[in-house]
């Protein structure tokens, strides 16, 4: 996640301007009927809206990757953090949650203004297959040009990270144990989010 003080953000991104995202999503919300956000790292544990219902859930064609680079939440320009983001490729197991239909705008705008500060992510209406069936749920993903993409990360780099980057809302160790937590409460068992965790405690970080 990007969210930050407005002091510490820095502008939006060239050609990614939040405003013009945020309506088109909006004007796209009309032809799904009620809204459901897919949740696959810390909105499943700090959602900030209120939800009416939620499932299991499961998205084809993208996988959770601690991948994007944090400058505010978890870490900061000199040291830079690192958060999850939906990347293309496989499948990912989270949660979607509905959003009461009276307060759907107002939470969307909410939730833009968490995710969405500098246009960072692309996000997409995609079909989430749940046990009550697949229903279209906004996702916050990010490509592979992204500038807050970092790449391949050796686990040498890796742990570095986990030692050292802290940022706003803690550290970048804090927020993936919290996320382990969060998919492990849910049996969502994620192998690299698990061989994270093994690495992290096996170097005595956790």
């Amino acid at each position: 996640m990007y969210d930050a003080a407005p002091a510490l953000m820095p502008p939006p991104l060239p050609g990614r301007d939040p405003a013009a995202l945020l309506a088109r999503t909006r004007a796209q919300l009309h032809g799904h009927g009620d809204l459901w956000v897919f949740g696959y790292a810390s909105l499943i544990w700090r959602q900030e809206f209120d939800a009416v219902e939620h499932r299991s859930a499961r998205v084809h064609g993208w996988h959770r990757a601690l991948r994007m680079r944090s400058r505010v939440n978890r870490g900061t320009p000199q040291q830079p953090g690192l958060v999850f983001a939906l990347m293309p490729g496989g499948a990912c197991r989270g949660v979607v949650f509905r959003l009461r239909r009276e307060t759907a705008d107002a939470e969307l705008e909410q939730l833009w203004a968490r995710e969405m500060p500098t246009g960072v992510y692309d996000p997409r209406w995609l079909p989430a297959a749940t046990p009550q069936g697949t229903v279209h749920a906004l996702a916050f993903t990010l490509g592979r040009r992204s500038e807050a993409y970092m790449g391949r990360i050796p686990d040498e780099q890796m742990l570095h990270i986990l030692r050292h980057a802290s940022g706003r809302y803690g550290t970048t160790l804090q927020y993936l144990a919290a996320t382990a937590q969060a998919l492990r409460e849910r049996g969502v068992h994620d192998r690299e989010v698990q061989r994270l965790m093994r690495l992290a405690q096996a170097h005595g970080l956790l």
